[in-house]
């Protein structure tokens, strides 16, 4: 097959993307202990932009030196520093004519390893369900987290802020907002995780309330010309069954509200981006995104095979599709799938254990270019 789809450019805020492949926001806790980036990400990014993705989208970066950060190890966005680091990253990326979208997170009371203090903070003070990951580094159940103050959720609004701007002081081609698995915003949009009575509470509307308001906030601070996006889920770390308890109804006033805001772009992720998300006979979570936002959409979730990859995009229910471990399993995968080379299989334990630090392996991987 030609996989006419993914290999057509298309373009978000005037950026161009030479084909539809993008790698997933991953976590790899590879960050020197003070946030700053290094030379073993650098690395690592760079070998997806030489095997032909149009762009990377960044693991998680923590936001703050207070809450914010999620794992040990995790790269930051605070800090004259940090900035300095990954704009060493971008300007790598940019070599090979890809793009570079920073991921902004706040793991809320998901975090499980935090450089900065050992309390969390959430909604309301309801732990996360399940266990923290082991290949994390975290071991044992969620703390409880101390439920927010109206100061905290300002704090939190500033910091989205801050280090938006940072990434674009950086190089960085665009942001994205982490609104889903669970992490901060996604437990203000979590029906049983938000049990506030002011105005981010309750009602789905009050719960989509801080989304918005941090959309807002962001774009009035990079201008109109830099690209601003969002991820959203159902499945979360901890609880990767969840879904909205109103289905196809929440779907849509979530992705309507999102597609009228400023955002330039939607990102999904779901356990299989081709399956019904609310039921069967529903539509997919990209197809609701597409449908009711009306904006361009990143689908992710097993489409690591190009057919499946090819016919999301063929029927118009995503613009451009995210691999997570099946970039890990082949950093050149589209440069494969162009040159008709076999894909190689995901190795759970040889990539992503005893932790999810990157490996000598993975940047000793011969590359197809």
């Amino acid at each position: 097959m030609t996989y006419k789809n993914l290999f057509s450019q298309t373009e978000i805020k005037g950026n161009t993307f030479h084909n539809r492949f993008i790698v997933a926001p991953m976590t790899r806790i590879s960050a020197e202990q003070d946030g700053r980036a290094n030379e073993t990400m650098s690395k690592y990014y760079e070998r997806f932009a030489k095997g032909g993705f149009s762009a990377i989208i960044s693991e998680g970066i923590y936001l703050d030196e207070s809450y914010s950060q999620g794992y040990d190890d995790q790269p930051g966005l605070v800090r004259e520093e940090h900035v300095q680091e990954w704009k060493k990253i971008v300007d790598v990326v940019h070599s090979h004519s890809s793009l570079i979208i920073a991921q902004l997170m706040h793991a809320g009371g998901q975090s499980q390893g935090n450089a900065y203090t050992n309390e969390t903070i959430a909604p309301s003070d309801i732990p996360p369900k399940g266990e923290q990951l082991g290949f994390y580094g975290g071991t044992g159940p969620f703390q409880t987290p101390r439920a927010m103050s109206e100061h905290d959720i300002e704090q939190v609004k500033y910091a989205f802020v801050q280090s938006a701007v940072r990434a674009k002081e950086a190089g960085f081609d665009g942001v994205e907002i982490h609104g889903a698995n669970g992490y901060l915003l996604d437990q203000f949009l979590t029906d049983y995780m938000n049990h506030r009575e002011d105005q981010y509470g309750g009602l789905k509307e009050n719960r989509l309330r801080i989304v918005l308001e941090i959309i807002e906030d962001i774009r009035e601070a990079v201008g109109s010309d830099f690209m601003v996006g969002i991820r959203i889920s159902q499945i979360k770390v901890a609880d990767p069954n969840h879904k909205w308890a109103e289905g196809e109804n929440e779907a849509e006033y979530i992705f309507s509200q999102l597609g009228e805001s400023s955002l330039d772009y939607i990102h999904v992720t779901d356990g299989d981006a081709t399956a019904p998300a609310f039921g069967q006979g529903t539509r997919t979570l990209a197809q609701a995104a597409k449908e009711f936002g009306k904006l361009p959409v990143i689908a992710n979730g097993r489409l690591g095979d190009p057919e499946k990859a090819e016919k999301i995009i063929g029927e118009h229910q995503a613009d451009l599709v995210s691999l997570g471990t099946s970039a890990l399993a082949n950093p050149d995968l589209p440069n494969r799938v162009k040159k008709e080379k076999g894909l190689n299989e995901f190795e759970f334990e040889k990539i992503l254990l005893p932790q999810a630090k990157v490996k000598d392996l993975e940047l000793q991987m011969e590359i197809v270019q």
